[in-house]
């Protein structure tokens, strides 16, 4: 059987630990190849050759790495099917929705070519007399990043473009689960050119991460992933000196008000709930229905659950394909089971499907559960699934007021047709990311990423403008050039500008 191996110092290695787990293909149940596991001597090793490369791409000019950029852009337009179908074949999500996160992913990409004009410093002439100041912005050097499976290509392209492109080189420690996608990726940077221990790709679990976090030779941690582990990452990395981004989880809310076109909300919200199977952080997993907008929104919905084609990911037309694990389609599936017993309306069960062909995947289709409360485990916790509650208010406010208790502030939408009411809810609810009809609000690659409260740890977003602070440090530079023979008094009080 295959084995995926490590990417370190621009070519595949075995690694030294023996170690393996194994990659499933979710839409079979079938394993289809073993991923070795990284040992914290692994870590070392793409550690050691990341600080050597380290020395020459940050002395190198801004000019070849953007070439680098643009070089890679265009690999990643050229091979975004085979791209889409490797990412399909382990995480399970339909061709095409790997596309579309590839597509997100590569806008960070080209942000990432555009940098001259992000780094450019500030020059202050005749602060004093003689006296000018500049500013300018430097790599950190060694940086890394811990990702998750549900976006295997687009979560580490909102990290390493800009790290890289930004002088430093990076190490990445994607998911175990679907681990090809960041091989595939390594291989693209070698042939737009990247040199050797730039981008390094270590597999492996819990000793790979820990090694990253405390390894003296790494100076940055990105990560996104559950709240309790972003927890653990920014807590163990920050003990050691480094800087980290720690995305956690979400629990995101749809709005719709009696004003909205229930038809038009009714579909976009099935979509950002049951797109990618739910495995999204961005996914909406709340619809709060308001007042007499309720009913109606229901009984919709449940239409359009029923209609979400569901099967492998690579078949044409299918829309939702399988959960990544089988314990994620079980705990998917007994979540539902347990919203039943606590008093929900399962509209539309999902549970038991099964597919021709493919009777052994783990496939749950659409769930609805109405008539859900905020006491409900259903609403409390992260399903990370196709289910999509629906919780009734009788207020935009009271609306408000359910979302800001919530302990997760990542992404949030409002559907309505009233400028008052959208304006009224940007400013009063406590969510990093807001879509006013828009259902999944990620940011374009120009702004940042991050949510407020349980979802965000610390207080560093992702890529944007908050990307390109994180991997850079800033230099003041003070300069006085007086004129030969010229004699410039010093005074022994504190220094002051006239």
């Amino acid at each position: 059987m295959k084995t995926i191996e490590h990417w370190i110092n621009g070519s595949p290695t075995a690694g030294t630990s023996p170690e393996t787990a194994p990659v499933f293909n979710p839409a079979t149940g079938q394993e289809q190849a073993r991923v070795a596991l990284a040992s914290a001597a692994d870590v070392d090793t793409a550690v050691t050759a990341a600080t050597a490369a380290f020395e020459s791409w940050s002395e190198s000019s801004l000019t070849q790495r953007t070439q680098v950029m643009f070089a890679f852009r265009q690999l990643l337009v050229k091979h975004e099917e085979e791209l889409g179908r490797i990412i399909s074949a382990e995480h399970g999500k339909t061709v095409d929705d790997a596309r579309g996160e590839i597509t997100r992913g590569r806008e960070v990409v080209e942000f990432a070519c555009g940098l001259g004009d992000v780094l450019k410093g500030s020059f202050s002439d005749q602060v004093s007399r003689g006296v000018d100041v500049h500013n300018f912005r430097q790599p950190l050097g060694v940086v890394a990043g811990i990702t998750p499976f549900n976006f295997p290509a687009m979560v580490p392209l909102w990290m390493h473009p800009i790290a890289i492109a930004t002088g430093n080189t990076f190490i990445l420690k994607p998911s175990e689960r679907d681990p090809s996608a960041a091989n595939f990726v390594a291989e693209l940077y070698k042939r737009a050119g990247l040199p050797d221990g730039v981008f390094n790709v270590v597999h492996g679990g819990k000793e790979a991460v820990d090694a990253i976090l405390t390894h003296s030779g790494v100076e940055a941690v990105s990560f996104v992933g559950s709240t309790p582990i972003a927890r653990y990452v920014h807590e163990t990395a920050t003990s050691h000196g480094k800087r980290v981004q720690a995305l956690g989880g979400a629990k995101n809310h749809a709005v719709v008000l009696p004003d909205a076109d229930l038809e038009f909300a009714a579909n976009h919200i099935t979509a950002g709930a049951y797109g990618s199977a739910g495995e999204r952080c961005m996914a909406v997993s709340v619809a709060v229905a308001v007042g007499a907008a309720a009913d109606g929104l229901v009984e919709i919905l449940e239409r359009k659950a029923g209609e979400v084609k569901v099967g492998p990911g690579d078949v044409p037309g299918i829309e939702m394909g399988p959960l990544v694990t089988k314990a994620s389609q079980e705990r998917v599936e007994n979540a539902v089971g347990t919203a039943a017993t606590q008093g929900a309306t399962v509209v539309v069960d999902g549970r038991g499907l099964k597919i021709d062909g493919h009777e052994s995947g783990f496939f749950t289709g659409p769930s609805l559960l109405d008539h859900v409360t905020t006491e409900m485990d259903a609403y409390k916790e992260e399903l990370f699934g196709p289910v999509l509650a629906v919780v009734r208010v009788d207020t935009l406010d009271e609306a408000i007021g359910v979302i800001n208790a919530n302990p997760y502030g990542n992404g949030t939408a409002l559907f309505t047709g009233s400028g008052e009411a959208a304006r009224r809810f940007q400013r009063n609810v406590k969510v990093g990311m807001i879509g006013v009809n828009v259902p999944v609000p990620v940011p374009m690659s120009y702004y940042s990423f991050g949510g407020w409260k349980d979802s965000l740890i610390g207080d560093s977003p992702i890529h944007g403008p908050e990307g390109i602070r994180f991997y850079t440090r800033p230099k003041v530079v003070t300069t006085r050039w007086p004129q030969p023979k010229q004699q410039v008094a010093a005074g022994f009080n504190f220094p002051t500008s006239s």
